[in-house]
């Protein structure tokens, strides 16, 4: 799977910005396509504790572990964006909606299965939430995905990739405004995995166990009783039968070989941050197929 090559969205044709999020973006048009273009955040640069300086980077690479995973995922593009005379590596990510294709994010759907209970990211709401939404035909909306599967699984490939921020509102569902069916929103919004505050010299600083360290000690932003959930103590706690099966069906769709060509072809990247990469993966990687082995020998045992 060979990098396609750097786009220079320098000369795309600029639209006024409609997109939400917390990072510096820019709404292009590129070979007649819609992008959201993500840029590294300049002000945040000077204080790297809340930056998302290689967020760019951690888009494209998040994003395809999705797609190399076997889900529909936004496509996304690695360019450059000259700005006051300096170049920038920005993420262009295509927009899947038009009149036809319309997101509806789970926050939104939230507000209006539930009026009234506020939802925020405790995860038993989230739940009831999607038991709601198993039954939209009193909307005349058809699922042709089970969302709740759909969600499990994609709480663990963002424990592979380290998503820190799978929130309301960046997944959803994806309604076809012509026939009224829906299916689980292809996965976008994947600038907050792989460490992205993490600059290349703190890569190379960083031992074996600290490296270890990381790969166990990170979170969810969904919360249990109020507290953030530990992606590892959760999915090895086996207690969630949704969470169990859900390992099951994707660990065997993880290509871990093709995860690790994709990513060191990707030119623009440091060597270091490539391994890094590959090394924090493989670590999370061997941490659910523990957990997968463990679910194959209890369910062979009874």
């Amino acid at each position: 799977m060979k990098e396609e090559k750097m786009v220079d969205f320098s000369k795309a044709i600029e639209e006024l910005n409609s997109y939400k999020g917390s990072e510096k973006k820019k709404t292009l048009i590129y070979n007649n396509k819609r992008y959201l273009v993500k840029f590294p955040d300049p002000i945040r640069e000077k204080n790297k504790n809340i930056s998302y300086i290689n967020n760019a980077f951690s888009e494209y690479v998040g994003s395809n572990v999705f797609k190399i995973a076997g889900f529909q995922t936004q496509n996304t593009i690695l360019g450059t964006y000259l700005y006051n005379g300096k170049e920038k590596i920005v993420c262009g990510c295509e927009d899947f909606t038009d009149e036809n294709h319309i997101l509806y994010e789970f926050e939104n759907i939230a507000l209006s299965e539930n009026p009234d209970k506020k939802i925020e990211t405790e995860l038993s709401d989230i739940m009831e939430i999607i038991e709601e939404m198993q039954n939209m035909s009193q909307i005349k909306i058809n699922l042709d995905d089970n969302i709740k599967e759909k969600f499990w699984e994609m709480f663990i490939i963002d424990y592979l990739i380290e998503n820190t921020n799978r929130n309301n509102g960046n997944w959803g569902i994806l309604v076809n405004s012509n026939n009224k069916r829906a299916i689980f929103s292809p996965i976008y919004d994947c600038g907050s995995c792989l460490n992205p505050i993490l600059d290349d010299e703190q890569i190379k600083q960083l031992s074996k166990t600290e490296l270890k360290n990381l790969a166990v000690n990170c979170y969810s932003c969904m919360k249990e009783n109020g507290k953030k959930i530990n992606y590892v103590t959760y999915i090895r706690s086996l207690n969630n039968e949704e969470c169990n099966r859900a390992v099951l069906r994707i660990y065997p769709k993880i290509d871990i070989k093709k995860i690790y060509n994709f990513i060191d072809d990707i030119d623009c990247m440091s060597q270091e941050r490539k391994e890094f990469y590959k090394k924090i993966i493989e670590l999370r990687y061997d941490i659910i197929k523990q957990v997968y082995d463990k679910l194959n020998k209890f369910n062979m045992e009874h």
